[in-house]
């Protein structure tokens, strides 16, 4: 039929020998490499188990949130024309306390800082700050007077949300604020201990920055409602990661500090460790870094509620394990949270800016 035509013949022969190797890879195909390793793998699983997927196989399941961070100004800009006294290196402002720290971080007293160069520096900037409270159960008491002062002595001139956690939204008191400045309710519940409260407050101010903060604030302060401002607090606590030495202990010796010291405790800090002991009524700095401190934080209090522990001063204590290992970049000196109940002023003390509300604590903490 195809006589004389020699190179149809050639293509036919070329197309029924690719037609019938096709046949038989499709019935007798070799297994690959990839199915025989999976195979393996089966075989080597737990009784009642089972294989991964592809996409099992080939990467773990990644839980943490991929956030974006407002992008952070370091430039120190000053203004041309501004005067201001002059600062001398061998005449400091304060020579009677420690003004920094053996990681070369400044601690903010009265005289350390020149409010003008401050607010000349940092306004222009446009910031927003976050800052947290939390009124839960008889402590919706204190919102009053925590806002009403705030809006008088607290980051004045500058963008403020405020994030009051509740669990009575309508007890929140309705205060005037200042143009730019924000107040924000946001419902959780009642806890059955105040200390479920501090237990639970690393882990509600995380999940706030992974949800909005992170997007909305340059800068987060988290603080304490039962206190009330008196003076300034003001730009000067603005760093990357701030923290604010307790009252009651700043002129003791590390081995009296109330770390925990239980070594099953994830808080748990020796006691030949230690630089100051920190309050939890008043942390904060740029809002990745305090994301970074409540994660860490809210893992080790898991942790240790999994163990049947509770750190000696919940949230406290492993805030202070925190800033044992990760310095904080600034420190805020007693005159930022300062307690009334220890009474006479010292003489260091030269300001008193944000102050504890005396009060019955066995009243207000519900469930004591």
């Amino acid at each position: 039929m195809f006589k004389g035509r020699p190179l149809v013949r050639y293509f036919l022969l070329v197309g029924g020998t690719c037609l019938l190797f096709g046949l038989f890879y499709s019935i007798f195909r070799p297994v690959s490499i990839s199915v025989i390793s999976s195979c393996l793998e089966s075989a080597s699983l737990h009784p009642g188990s089972r294989p991964k997927s592809s996409q099992e196989a080939t990467s773990e399941p990644d839980n943490s949130k991929k956030l974006t961070w407002r992008p952070v100004n370091k430039d120190l800009a000053f203004p041309q024309g501004l005067h201001y006294e002059q600062p001398h290196l061998l005449r400091p402002r304060r020579g009677d306390v420690l003004t920094v720290t053996s990681w070369l971080a400044p601690i903010v007293w009265e005289g350390t800082f020149d409010p003008v160069i401050i607010d000349s520096i940092y306004k222009p900037q446009n910031l927003t700050i976050a800052t947290t409270v939390f009124a839960v159960g008889k402590y919706t008491r204190f919102l009053r007077d925590f806002l009403e002062s705030a809006e008088k002595h607290y980051m004045v001139d500058f963008k403020v949300h405020y994030y009051v956690f509740t669990d009575q939204p309508t007890e929140v008191p309705s205060v005037n604020l200042a143009p730019g400045r924000e107040l924000h309710v946001i419902p959780v519940p009642k806890f059955n201990r105040w200390q479920e409260i501090s237990l639970r407050r690393m882990e509600i101010i995380q999940t706030t920055i992974e949800e909005r903060i992170h997007k909305e604030a340059d800068y987060i302060y988290c603080l304490d409602v039962d206190m009330k401002f008196h003076n300034r607090w003001g730009p000067e606590v603005l760093g990357s990661l701030v923290g604010a030495i307790h009252p009651w202990f700043y002129d003791f010796d590390r081995v009296h500090f109330t770390y925990e010291r239980r070594p099953s405790s994830k808080a748990y800090i020796p006691k030949d460790q230690g630089d100051f002991y920190y309050m939890g009524c008043v942390f904060g700095g740029r809002v990745e870094e305090v994301h970074k401190l409540t994660k860490k934080c809210r893992e080790h209090l898991e942790v240790d509620k999994t163990s049947e522990m509770e750190a000696a001063w919940q949230e406290e204590s492993h805030l202070n394990w925190y800033f044992l290992y990760n310095k904080p970049t600034k420190l805020l000196s007693p005159e930022y949270l300062w307690d009334e109940l220890k009474g006479r002023t010292p003489e260091e003390i030269k300001l008193i800016r944000f102050a504890s509300v005396i009060k019955n604590k066995a009243e207000v903490r519900e469930n004591v």
